[in-house]
C-alpha cells in the first residue's frame, strides 16, 4: 500500500473509533463516514471536542429540527473541520432557510445546505439554490417516481457544474440510460449517474471506466455493492487517474480494513468495507489532484470527493433506515 494512503488508512481507524464514542448512541453506519470526514482536520480532535461542536447544532436548532436527526454526526464532523464552525452553521441555517422555500423539509435538506455553504461565498447562495431547485425539478420531471428527497444533495451538487440546468440534467440521463440496464436498484444507478455526470469526458467514457472498475474489483473476488453504494465507486471512477491504480488502491485499502476491529467476519460487510476503501482513495487522490492537476479538472475533483462523502452518508442513512425497518 502506498505510504501516504496507509497513514491515511490509520488516521481512518482511529477517527471512527474517536466517532464512535462521540456519536455512541447514533446508527452505526456513521462513524466510518464521519472518519472519513475528519480525515480533513488540521489538527487532532477528541470525542469531547465533536460533543461540543455536536452541542452547537442543539443550540441552534429546534427539538424537532432535521438538523438532529442521522445527519447530526456528520454536519457535526463537517463543523468540526471547517477552521470556523460557527461561521459554517450560521451560513448552513441560513441555507437551509432558502432552500426551504422551494423544498420539503427532510433529512436530506441539511446536508444540500450543507453543501452549499460549504462551498460558495454567501454573495453566491440565492443563485445556487435556485439553480438546485432547477436541476431538482428537471431530475423529478425525467424520473418522477425515483427522484425523492435523497436526491437534494446531488442536485446540490450538480448546481456546481458551468453548464446550464438542462445541460447537466441531459449528462445525468446519459448515463443512467446506459448504465440502468446493468443494475436491478434505479434508485441507486439514479444516485450514481449524479456523480458521474460531475466528471469531464462524455457519458460514454465515464460509464465505460465506471464499469471497468467494478467489473474488475468482482473478478479479483472484490463484489461491490449494487445497491446505494454505487454512487461512492462513481465518485471515484471519475477522478483523473487509470483504472489500475484504483484497482490496486482499492484492494489495499479493503485488505487493511478486513483485518481491523470492526471489519472482520462479524463487523461490517463486504460492501461496506469496499465503499468505505473506495471513499478513502477518492480522498487520498484529492490531494494529488489539487497539486498536479490543472484549473477545471482540480475543480472536479474536489467537488467528486464532496460526492463521495455525500454519498456516503446518503447510503448511511438508507442502510440504517432499512435495518430499523427490518427490526420493527
Amino acid at each position: 500500500m502506498r505510504e501516504e494512503l496507509q497513514a491515511l488508512c490509520t488516521e481512518f481507524i482511529r477517527d471512527r473509533d474517536i466517532a464512535k464514542s462521540a456519536f455512541a448512541w447514533e446508527s452505526r453506519y456513521m462513524p466510518p463516514i464521519c472518519a472519513g470526514i475528519l480525515a480533513d482536520k488540521v489538527k487532532p480532535l477528541t470525542a469531547e471536542d465533536l460533543k461540543r461542536f455536536r452541542q452547537m447544532i442543539k443550540d441552534e436548532t429546534g427539538v424537532f429540527s432535521n438538523f438532529r436527526g442521522t445527519v447530526i454526526a456528520p454536519i457535526t464532523c463537517m463543523l468540526a473541520v471547517s477552521g470556523d464552525a460557527g461561521k459554517l452553521l450560521a451560513n448552513t441555517l441560513k441555507v437551509y432557510e432558502e432552500l426551504k422555500k422551494y423544498f420539503w423539509s427532510s433529512q436530506f435538506l441539511p446536508l444540500a445546505s450543507a453543501i452549499v455553504a460549504q462551498m460558495s461565498e454567501e454573495s453566491q447562495y440565492p443563485y445556487i439554490v435556485q439553480k438546485t431547485k432547477v436541476i431538482y425539478d428537471l431530475m423529478k420531471k425525467e424520473h418522477p417516481f425515483l427522484t425523492s428527497s435523497e436526491d437534494g444533495p446531488f442536485a446540490a451538487m450538480l448546481a456546481y457544474a458551468e453548464c446550464s440546468p438542462e445541460a447537466i440534467t441531459v449528462e445525468v440521463e446519459k448515463c443512467y440510460q446506459i448504465l440502468h440496464p446493468q443494475f436491478f436498484s434505479g434508485n441507486a444507478v439514479q444516485s450514481l449517474s449524479h456523480v458521474l455526470a460531475l466528471g469531464e469526458g462524455s457519458a460514454e467514457m465515464k460509464c465505460r471506466k465506471f464499469t471497468e472498475l467494478f467489473d474488475i474489483l468482482k473478478s479479483k473476488g472484490y463484489k461491490y455493492g449494487t445497491d446505494y453504494v454505487l454512487a461512492t465507486l462513481g465518485a471515484l471512477s471519475i477522478q483523473p487517474y487509470d483504472v489500475v491504480s484504483m484497482i490496486d488502491d482499492v484492494t489495499a485499502v479493503t485488505d487493511y480494513l478486513e483485518k481491523q476491529k470492526g471489519y472482520g467476519f462479524f463487523g461490517a460487510m463486504k460492501k461496506e468495507r469496499l465503499m468505505h476503501a473506495a471513499m478513502l482513495v477518492c480522498k487520498s487522490y484529492l490531494g494529488k489532484a489539487n497539486s498536479q492537476i490543472m484549473n477545471s479538472t482540480a475543480v472536479s475533483s474536489a467537488v467528486a470527493m464532496v460526492a463521495a462523502e455525500q454519498a456516503a452518508i446518503c447510503a448511511a442513512i438508507a442502510a440504517s433506515a432499512a435495518a430499523s425497518s427490518a427490526s420493527s
